[in-house]
């Protein structure tokens, strides 16, 4: 079973703030929260809340017009006292996510000049594979990094954790489970139409609800209890199945 430091500081980044991201960003709030050392929530997403984004997303009549990244940070960082960090835009450039997913040091006792570097966990929360393509390039461009990447469609979905760790690939991510999606051709969200995207790809509130919940799950073993054996979950739906692989063993149904 991997271990993962509990005496560090923490720095979650979530690419999307939509149907998934929205749905996981309260829970991931309360972990961190909970959580007995620093923790950041830096939540990146450029598009704003549409009237159909009410009918599935985690967004109320009041949001309407606003930016979904700025609306979910300020909202629940203000209720468990956090600092509200968000990107108002869409992340499509590696220069741009790198910064984001780089470890800042902190000083975690007084009078001390050592920098303990941060634990950074990459949240992706897209709905197109070309920005998976670019999180599969900061993946193997970092050091030190946990991405774990939801997807799904309207009935079905899977979760799947990737790990870096001192340069070397432990775990796989989404690119390396499912390579179709390195060799799709897609388009970045600000390349396409709200319209254009549902069309594309129709999700359900179900599905994204249980995306969400199996991301926070992977997120809560690793950050609360330090250690994780899910590598990656697959779901439905409609028959209300998951299907776990997990560390050193093949499939497993629960």
């Amino acid at each position: 079973m991997m271990k993962y430091p509990l005496n560090v500081p923490v720095k979650v980044v979530m690419l999307g703030a939509g149907g998934t991201g929205g749905h996981a960003a309260p829970h991931i709030y309360r972990l961190l929260y909970a959580l007995e050392r620093p923790a950041r929530f830096v939540i990146c997403d450029g598009d704003v809340v549409e009237a159909p984004n009410l009918i599935r997303q985690n967004f109320a009549p009041a949001d309407l017009g606003r930016n979904k990244a700025r609306t979910l940070a300020e909202r629940y960082a203000s209720v468990f006292g956090m600092e509200a960090e968000y990107v108002p835009s869409f992340i499509e450039r590696l220069d741009d996510l790198m910064p984001l997913i780089t470890p800042n040091g902190w000083e975690l006792k007084e009078y001390s000049c050592k920098q303990t570097p941060e634990m950074v966990v990459l949240l992706g929360c897209v709905d197109n594979n070309k920005s998976r393509q670019l999180c599969h390039r900061a993946f193997y461009e970092s050091r030190d990094l946990i991405y774990i990447d939801s997807g799904n469609g309207e009935f079905s979905g899977q979760v799947v954790c990737g790990l870096r760790k001192n340069g070397r690939t432990v775990f796989k991510p989404i690119g390396g489970v499912h390579p179709e999606m390195l060799r799709t051709s897609d388009l970045f969200p600000s390349e396409r139409s709200c319209e254009e995207a549902a069309a594309a790809d129709p999700q359900s509130i179900a599905a994204n609800i249980t995306a969400a919940t199996a991301m926070v799950d992977m997120l809560y073993n690793i950050l609360a209890h330090g250690e994780s054996q899910i590598r990656q979950t697959d779901f439905s739906t409609k028959s209300l199945r998951m299907q776990t692989v997990l560390e050193k063993q093949r499939r497993k149904v629960s």
